[in-house]
């Protein structure tokens, strides 16, 4: 099925905002080293600015990770219009046989209201996949309650896996099945995925793919108090509602992390709100300049991103349209037309690829469990060969060019991944690897060091859950 494209401007200047500020707000990101992969500008529903930081594309599926919470809610929000379960009623009601052997009074006066606003009354988080047995609704009904629920807020992803095991037993749908023919057919989004627990029920708090458009089209519609084209596709109450401070969660007046909570979503300063996802994807509102900013990236200072965007582009976005300005116009195009995540810089080949290519090495144990790497070196670049515990992994990496591959060998899940991979020898003896996954925020370096009979490997993660350089590799000939 074919999407129909947001209708574009003829150029930022006729939407009231200047070419120069758009440009500003890119170049200032990569001062700052802040690596962005998709940009989408809407101003009075008009796409104004868009751009791909290759190998990133705007035909390509990006990573949400805590976004897919304010997409839950949604859901939530239309099985709720539909009479299928109110924000009143108690979380225990929907899952009788996963309840404990005793209900605390705090566990039986949650409801779901304290799921989507993130005060169930926790004091830790419950660790759902930790759950032996796949039953993430029983694991999360069994940790204790030490607050009244709606007194204490606590980030917390198993509540929205909650709302998303409550809305397949009211529906008798995923969260996906469900949203299809209410949000995301009418908005035109296509090939979106969600990754579900062991039991099937969608994770809701994190595994959604869709493109950055996408997410511009869902900001577009809550911006437009939830009319799309005309229709109304949700209710402008349950709009209101979600994105309005429904709890306090801080008191720092320069975070956007505490400005308050709605229904999976966040206030922001400056009058503006958002859904979010780890490393940098976005959904900015702005209301007040009738505005929206989608964003994917991989970066580890989210807060960075936001203030450039408060920075650049919200005092920017005037309201009336400016005089064209063909100049800074085509600068701007030309700039985002030519966006690329840094790749390594040196030669395309070195006398050590022959020498190398087609040999295996053997790790010495490691903690990423890696056991041999093989080298087939050519005109075009190399051919990667890594085989761990779960077996061989093949990744393509181009010489000084992107080169398209799948593989198994990626940093979360076991199966296979898209990547984009570009390479150059930075010395005579030392090539270094940038591989994208061109779905997820991860681009992590390969660094390989040859000498005589071995090779150093360093490993360095552009962003991480965890330390971002492991500990060197070596290994000898086989």
């Amino acid at each position: 099925m074919a999407t129909e494209p947001l209708p574009r401007s003829t150029g930022p200047e006729a939407q009231g905002i200047p070419s120069e500020a758009i440009l500003d707000f890119v170049n200032a990101a990569k001062k700052s080293g802040l690596e962005l992969h998709g940009l989408v500008l809407l101003r009075h529903g008009y796409v104004v600015a868009e751009g791909w930081w290759r190998p990133y594309a705007a035909d390509r599926p990006h990573m949400l990770y805590s976004l897919s919470k304010s997409f839950t809610s949604t859901a939530a929000g239309l099985a709720v219009a539909e009479g299928r379960f109110s924000l009143a009623d108690r979380v225990v009601s929907f899952f009788p046989d996963d309840l404990p052997a005793e209900v605390g009074e705090n566990l039986a006066a949650m409801r779901v209201r304290d799921l989507l606003t993130m005060s169930t009354g926790h004091g830790r988080e419950p660790a759902l996949r930790m759950a032996s047995d796949g039953n993430w609704a029983r694991a999360f009904l069994a940790q204790p309650v030490e607050h009244e629920p709606g007194t204490h807020f606590l980030y917390n992803s198993g509540a929205t896996y909650m709302v998303s095991a409550i809305v397949q037993k009211t529906t008798g749908e995923t969260l996906l099945d469900y949203l299809g023919p209410r949000l995301m057919a009418p908005l035109g989004i296509v090939g979106a995925t969600w990754e579900s627990c062991p039991r099937g029920v969608h994770v809701g708090g994190w595994g959604l793919k869709i493109k950055t458009e996408d997410i511009a089209r869902f900001g577009q519609l809550y911006l437009q108090k939830g009319v799309w084209n005309g229709e109304r596709l949700l209710p402008e109450g349950w709009v209101e509602e979600a994105t309005a401070k429904q709890v306090p969660n801080g008191d720092k007046p320069d975070s956007d992390w505490a400005q308050g909570y709605g229904y999976q979503f966040w206030r922001c300063r400056h009058g503006a709100y958002r859904g979010d996802g780890a490393f940098g994807q976005y959904c900015v509102v702005m209301p007040e300049q009738d505005a929206v900013v989608a964003i994917n990236s991989g970066v580890g200072d989210m807060q960075a991103v936001l203030n450039l965007i408060w920075e650049h582009l919200l005092p920017a976005t005037g309201p009336t349209p400016l005089a064209d300005d063909p100049a800074a116009r085509e600068k701007l195009t030309r700039r985002l037309a030519g966006l690329a995540l840094p790749a390594p810089h040196g030669s395309p080949s070195s006398p050590e690829a022959s020498r190398v290519s087609g040999r295996t090495y053997r790790l010495a144990p490691n903690d990423e469990k890696i056991e041999t790497l093989r080298f087939d070196f050519g005109h075009d670049g190399c051919d990667l060969t890594i085989r761990d515990a779960r077996g061989e992994h093949r990744i393509p990496v181009g010489g000084g060019e992107w080169r398209a591959g799948t593989t198994t060998f990626q940093p979360l899940t076991r199966d296979a991944q898209p990547t984009e991979a570009t390479g150059a020898w930075t010395h005579e003896d030392t090539f270094v690897a940038r591989v994208s996954y061109v779905e997820t925020p991860f681009c992590p370096t390969f660094t390989f060091r040859f000498e005589e009979d071995r090779v150093l490997f360093d490993l360095y993660g552009n962003i991480g859950f965890g330390p971002k350089e492991r500990p060197q590799m070596e290994g000898r000939l086989a």
